[in-house]
């Protein structure tokens, strides 16, 4: 599959050829589910905690006899039917993060660029450099392309200029070729590579 190759200033810089292994297989979306499922439980802090009757504070003297009294037996005034006692089967700190096959991520990895393909919202550019820092400038070419929502792969190392103008972008991120991963290039509508992007994707996929 042949796509022409552009670049940040909207103009023609010759087409490249994509391979069809890569870029244009026939997207399953129960495997693109897979792999964001993956991922975000794989990035929750899983922190949440309550206290279970062994963390309470308080005495553990009987509150009252146990018969007698006309009132339900007690054994501590920690227990959950009491005000700040304890909660029963609460959440613990744990890891969300489960199993996935490298070989699944692999082809998720494949079905998530050739769903981008197939939608038409992939874009290859020439390079992924700024002459300046500045976001205005960026700003404007990006808006001349029609990027206002981007996940942008750059080649093995970013260019400088163009992280420091991209950042204050909010709907745009940077990353490198390696960083490619499936929520961040869904979560965006449109995919734009480097050619050095391209290249080393094809080379790790293939």
């Amino acid at each position: 599959m042949k796509i022409a190759v552009k670049t940040f200033d909207n103009t023609s810089a010759g087409e490249i050829e994509l391979d069809d292994t890569v870029f244009g297989l026939e997207v399953r979306t129960d495997l693109l589910f897979r792999m964001v499922n993956w991922q975000l439980a794989k990035r929750r802090s899983g922190n949440h905690k309550t206290k279970g009757i062994s963390e309470i504070s308080g005495t553990t003297k009987k509150p009252y006899k146990q018969k007698g009294t006309g009132h339900a037996r007690q054994g501590s005034t920690r227990s959950p039917q009491f005000r700040g006692g304890a909660r029963i089967f609460g959440p613990v700190v744990r890891s969300h993060a489960h199993d996935l096959p490298k070989k699944v991520r692999k082809l998720a990895l494949r079905h998530a660029l050739s769903s981008k393909a197939a939608d038409g919202k992939l874009v290859v550019v020439d390079a992924v450099v700024a002459d300046s820092h500045k976001t205005k400038g960026l700003a404007a070419k990006l808006t001349a392309l029609g990027l206002d929502s981007a996940l942008i792969l750059a080649g093995e190392q970013i260019d400088t200029n163009f992280a420091l103008a991209a950042r204050n972008l909010p709907f745009i991120d940077v990353l490198p070729s390696q960083g490619a991963n499936v929520y961040d290039i869904l979560r965006r509508d449109t995919l734009v590579l480097s050619r050095q992007a391209v290249e080393q994707l094809e080379a790790r996929l293939k």
